[in-house]
């Protein structure tokens, strides 16, 4: 059994454990970043979804609540600009479902996400102690600003091409994306079809591609899993359907209640409820939207469009309409007490990973 769980990543992210606590659109806040880095891992804030002001305003919740290190993940995206036509046709799509939720009829959107430049100065400007991207590829003189304000970089693949092309670009680290991973898939290069590669056959051909320490994602819930990560090479493992059960999670409690229930085969991958691929628990939504698998708009128009959708659903207690990400391991979460502390899911964890490898 090691003595310690440090590794080259860890000291270079000046974190004591190999834990990263995923960074997960709806489900990071505050609150559960500074609770998983006071623990001793790296919590990390979803940011991609949050307009400049409101960035400034997390970061520095997360400031006056911890002085240890923490992650801020943004997607890389260019400023949709779709036909006219295209979105009507979706908005008529989304037209029944809005009926039953009782919404007037859907109308095109005046932007449809914040600018990804004016997120990145922010980030800049901010300092912040790591900055990770999925969706795209940082350009390498964005990444050099962001070492210029003494930020460490981390780019997600979910192939060999993307962590080559990250390393090339100047990361520090890549986050390897098994297909077994919840919510949305980060591939850039090759079709997503033939980049739906498990995490156990991804991170060693990953380790074995590139000289950067590799970050494991993916299906990975207890100790067993960040360990067998560890032993296939990566230097930390990445959680985060994990963290959506934790007592930190701003998650609806339909969502959870989900999770909590699910079964091996309980979760896939769909593009209808925001436009790109991504993994959650099959429901009603996704159901009647599959035969429009297809031909929905791209990220992130689609997403703009059920946004309403989705917040109704909550409101109204309809999980059938959420978009219920989770990874294909969400039912490990049975394992824990429910709502336990982001701090105490951390120590378990460690003390899990300590175990496996005795």
């Amino acid at each position: 059994m090691p003595r310690s769980l440090s590794t080259s990543l860890t000291r270079k992210l000046g974190i004591t454990l190999p834990i990263i606590q995923g960074p997960m659109n709806g489900g990071s806040t505050p609150e559960m970043v500074a609770a998983v880095s006071n623990a001793g891992a790296m919590g990390s804030l979803a940011a991609a979804n949050f307009d400049v002001p409101t960035i400034h305003a997390k970061v520095a919740a997360i400031r006056a609540l911890t002085s240890k290190p923490f992650c801020v993940n943004l997607f890389v995206l260019d400023t949709p600009a779709p036909a006219t036509d295209q979105v009507r046709a979706a908005l008529d799509r989304l037209h029944p479902i809005r009926v039953e939720l009782g919404l007037a009829p859907g109308t095109v959107p005046a932007r449809y996400c914040d600018e990804f430049r004016e997120q990145l100065d922010m980030l800049v400007a901010l300092k912040v102690p790591v900055a990770s991207f999925t969706f795209g590829l940082l350009d390498a003189a964005s990444i050099r600003r962001l070492h210029d304000a003494g930020s460490l970089v981390i780019g997600t693949a979910t192939n060999v091409a993307e962590a080559c092309a990250w390393e090339k670009n100047g990361a520090d680290a890549v986050c390897a994306q098994g297909a077994e991973a919840g919510g949305h898939r980060g591939t850039f290069l090759g079709s997503t079809d033939s980049s739906m590669i498990g995490t156990l056959a991804l991170v060693p051909q990953i380790v074995d591609a590139v000289s950067l320490p590799v970050i494991a994602a993916g299906g990975i819930m207890d100790g067993r899993g960040i360990a067998a990560a560890l032993t296939l090479g990566a230097q930390a493992a990445q959680l985060g359907t994990a963290f959506l059960m934790s007592a930190e999670s701003p998650i609806h409690p339909a969502w959870q209640e989900k999770i909590r229930s699910s079964v091996d085969t309980s979760t896939r991958t769909t593009r209808t409820f925001t436009g790109r691929p991504a993994r959650g628990i099959v429901n009603d939504f996704m159901l009647r939207m599959a035969p429009f698998e297809e031909v929905v708009p791209a990220y992130p128009i689609q997403h703009a469009l059920t946004t309403e959708i989705r917040k109704a659903a909550g409101v109204a207690n309809r999980p059938e309409f959420m978009s219920l990400w989770a990874g294909q391991a969400a039912g490990l979460s049975r394992r824990r007490a429910e709502k336990i502390p982001a701090a105490e899911l951390v120590r378990v964890l460690a003390e899990e990973t300590l175990a496996a490898f005795g």
